[in-house]
Parts: structure tokens; C-alpha cells; sequence
């Protein structure tokens, strides 16, 4: 079990949490034809908007209410009123999903009292779904704001089916915010394998996979529409991957009486071990060979790579259920998590084997790291891992200095395997540079050398090739 500790310090170094509010947002993107708005200053939507944007390298829809000084004394209603109206008249959206910030909570505008005010008022809001969240950023980090976002459309949008309803060959998968669009992609193909339809909620495989689109929408383009969120209660199961995911499928158990079983992670072989097979059950139909020949190439890939990780020493800073997925697997290979630095509480801990654990900063996890072996953390760790002169893994959000970062996958036995090689090639590169600096011919040999190139008049060949 591990022990979580919180920092005591005057301020953040270098943060390492993001805002619920941004997870919320995040989660609402996963929405079809979805506008998610930020209650909130205009400064607050633009850093979100800003993140968001160099992480995925595509066009974010993402409003927000606008409050100055004197609406954030007086209240929002006004504000609330005309960002709605607008939305409405100029993306016609399906949904308009908003999410309080500090500054409203702290003011305490009632917005679900405004928004049966709005409609009471403007009944050609009747073709539009809205949906409020309460996500002060004061609280909680990331993963609670996705969580709460994902709970509060399920409870907003979701339908308690008739009494006599058929139950349909389908699974509900609530994602956790830490799974990439390939890693719902992948567990998406994974339930389809078992001749079931998977409804991922939220799905931002659809709406932030990177694609082209023929026409422009200034909502969000693919994900989970309104007649699947109305649907959920026909599903056979529920799936939950992470635990900020409980909630939510605690849930829409309540409102429809689907059962739910929570996956912690799916990374690793266990973990997939236990999908499969409770997919096997639930739909009556046998594990396909495809998924039999990837489980034995993720062993075989196990037994090449964990000469390089048996004893390595970790360092890992990120959102909880990451996290524990990532640093459970790396356990399971033989590693040890020298330090491990998340942004908030999570039931999830009370299983990791982990006896340095903290709430704190990226400042907290350098310091943490300096006697390991490999720093993962988001991209603003790589200058922590450039002054420790230690191989970088970078995981979660923002992933700002490199390219596809919606399409990496760690998820399933296929993302397992790809992960397992990707470390393990760090730690190779790394005990093969540190082989050549470390050779050095003997100085009565440098003597007997030729002259060098230069020195014996030949032309540099620097700039041909």
C-alpha cells in the first residue's frame, strides 16, 4: 500500500498538476458536435485552449463566458445567457457543455439555477442539450475535472431504459483522461473482436484523432453523440478504465441498473489477461487467434527486455491512474520506483506498492530522481532529465515537443509490447553511449596514428553528403 504525502512548501516549482476545469473541458471534447465552454475570465480559457492545441497540433473548440470585474461581483447569469445564445445561433451545436473555474466558484453562482432560468426563457433552446460540471481549479487537478465531466453527462444525458427493454450487443467503456485516441482505438478493436459494439464515453478517438475532415465545423467533429448517451442503458456491461472512471459508472449503474467492472490499468499482461477473459464470458464468443499470437509475441518481448529492466531504478511524475498503470507495469518487469510525484488523492493508491509517494511538483520529483535510472513525466520534465544527464520518457499531457502524441498507444498487448521496446531501447542507447565515451585507445597508440585528414591536405567532405 502506498503512503501518499503531500508537499509543504510556499509555492509550486515547475507544476506538474493541470486544473479540473481542463480536464473537464478535455472530456468534453470527446463529445459529437459538442461546444465545450469555460465559465470563467477569458484568460483561464485561453491557457487551456493554448495546452490543448500544441499537445494535439489541431483546432480546439473551446469558449467561455467572458467574466470581468463586474459580472464576477454581480454574478453570471448575464454572461452565461449570452454565450449560450450565441453558441447556439453561430455553431448550432448539439450540446453545449460548461465548467465552472475558480473565479465563479468562489464567487458561488448557482448555474444550474441559471440554466433553468435560460430555458425557461428561450425555448428555442429545446433542440439543444446542456450540460454544467462544478470544477473549481482550486481542488482536485486533471483527472478529478474529467472525471466529474463524465458523471455529470452521464447523469444529465442518460435515459433509464423502459421496463421491458431488449438489452443490445453492446459495452459501454467509460476512458479514463489518460488514455490516448490510439488507446481507445485499440480497446475498441478489442471489444469488436468478441462481436460486440463498443460505446466509448467520452470518445476522443473520434473528435482529436488527428484526421482531415472534407468540411469545416467550428463544434467538435466526431465522438459520442446523444443517441449513444441515451442508449447506455442498453448495453450489456460497463467498463471502467481507471479509477476517476468509478464515479461515473457507479453512476449510470444507479440510473439504468447496468453492471460495471473497473479495470485499474490495461497495461501490462495480467491486466489484459483479465480483459479478454471477462469479454470471453460476457459475450459468449472465444478469445480471437489474433489476440492468442499477440499475447505470445508481448511474452517473447518480455523475456528479450527484461534484462534491461530488471533492477533499473524509476522516477514518475503524473496524473494518478497513469500513474499507477505505468508504474505497476514497470514493477511487474522487475523495476523499482525510486520516486513517484502525482497531483491529487486516488482510492487507486491503496494498491500500489509503493512506499515514496507524493502530491508535489516537478521540482519535488528532480529532486526524487537524482539517483535513478529514468525520468517519465510529461514534456515539461526534459529539463529536470537534461540537468540529471538521464534517458527521458515522456507520458501524458501536455506532450508538446514531439510529434503523434494522440496516436501513442500503451494500451492492450500490442501497446504493452511497443512501450516495453520503447523504454527498454532507451536504457540500450543509453548503456551504448556510455560504452563509447568510456573507451579510449592507449596513448602509445594514439602516437603511431597517421596525421589527420585536414593535416595531410585532403578536402573536407562536411556539407556533401
Amino acid at each position: 500500500m502506498a503512503i501518499l504525502k503531500t508537499v509543504a512548501k510556499a509555492a509550486a516549482v515547475n507544476p506538474l498538476k493541470m486544473s479540473q476545469p481542463l480536464g473537464a473541458a478535455y472530456a468534453f471534447l470527446g463529445m459529437n458536435h459538442c461546444m465545450p465552454v469555460m465559465h470563467g475570465s477569458q484568460g483561464c480559457t485561453s491557457f487551456g485552449l493554448v495546452l490543448l492545441v500544441r499537445h494535439f497540433r489541431e483546432a480546439i473548440p473551446l469558449q467561455t463566458t467572458a467574466m470581468n470585474e463586474v459580472s464576477s461581483i454581480m454574478g453570471g447569469l448575464d454572461n452565461i445567457e449570452k454565450a449560450i445564445l450565441n453558441i447556439r445561433q453561430r455553431a448550432k451545436p448539439d450540446l453545449i457543455a460548461i465548467c465552472s473555474t475558480g473565479l465563479t466558484e468562489t464567487k458561488g453562482d448557482d448555474v444550474d439555477a441559471y440554466l433553468r432560468l435560460i430555458r425557461g426563457r428561450h425555448p428555442e433552446l429545446a433542440d439543444t442539450a446542456l450540460v454544467y460540471v462544478s470544477t473549481p481549479d482550486y481542488v482536485g487537478a486533471f483527472q478529478d475535472g474529467w472525471g466529474r465531466a463524465v458523471e455529470a453527462m452521464i447523469r444529465a444525458l442518460c435515459v433509464a431504459p423502459a421496463a421491458d427493454a431488449e438489452k443490445r450487443r453492446q459495452v459501454t467503456v467509460l476512458a479514463g483522461c489518460h488514455l490516448t485516441p490510439a488507446d481507445i482505438e485499440e480497446l475498441r478493436e478489442i471489444v469488436e473482436s468478441f462481436g460486440l459494439q463498443a460505446i466509448v464515453v467520452p470518445d476522443i478517438s473520434g473528435s482529436l484523432d488527428g484526421h482531415m475532415s472534407d468540411q469545416f465545423s467550428p463544434t467538435t467533429m466526431g465522438g459520442t453523440t446523444l443517441a449513444e448517451m441515451q442508449a447506455l442503458g442498453l448495453s450489456l456491461a460497463t467498463i471502467a478504465v481507471g479509477e476517476q472512471m468509478r464515479a461515473g459508472a457507479s453512476a449510470l449503474q444507479e440510473l439504468t441498473g447496468v453492471p460495471f467492472v473497473v479495470f485499474e490499468r490495461l497495461t501490462g499482461l495480467e491486466p489484459n489477461d483479465r480483459l479478454l477473459a471477462y469479454l470471453a464470458q460476457l459475450s459468449g464468443a472465444p478469445i480471437a487467434q489474433k489476440y492468442r499470437r499477440l499475447r505470445s509475441q508481448l511474452q517473447d518481448a518480455m523475456l528479450d527486455a527484461h534484462f534491461f529492466f530488471g533492477g533499473k531504478k524509476v522516477a514518475i511524475g503524473a496524473e494518478p491512474d497513469l500513474l499507477i498503470a505505468l508504474s505497476a507495469w514497470l514493477m511487474e518487469m522487475g523495476c523499482v520506483i525510486g520516486c513517484a510525484v502525482t497531483t491529487t488523492a486516488s482510492p487507486g493508491f491503496a494498491d500500489l506498492a509503493i512506499g515514496n509517494l507524493l502530491i508535489g511538483d516537478l521540482e519535488d520529483l528532480e529532486r526524487g530522481a537524482a539517483d535513478c535510472d529514468l525520468l517519465i513525466t510529461h514534456s515539461h520534465g526534459r529539463q529536470a532529465a537534461s540537468r540529471l544527464h538521464m534517458p527521458f520518457h515522456r507520458a501524458g499531457l501536455p506532450l508538446f515537443d514531439r510529434l503523434g502524441a494522440g496516436h501513442r498507444l500503451s494500451l492492450g498487448y500490442r501497446g504493452t509490447r511497443g512501450l516495453l521496446f520503447e523504454i527498454g531501447n532507451l536504457w540500450l542507447a543509453e548503456d551504448h553511449a556510455v560504452a563509447a565515451d568510456s573507451w579510449q585507445l592507449p596513448a602509445s597508440t594514439l602516437a603511431a596514428l597517421p596525421p589527420s585528414a585536414a593535416e595531410c591536405g585532403v578536402p573536407s567532405l562536411q556539407g556533401v553528403f
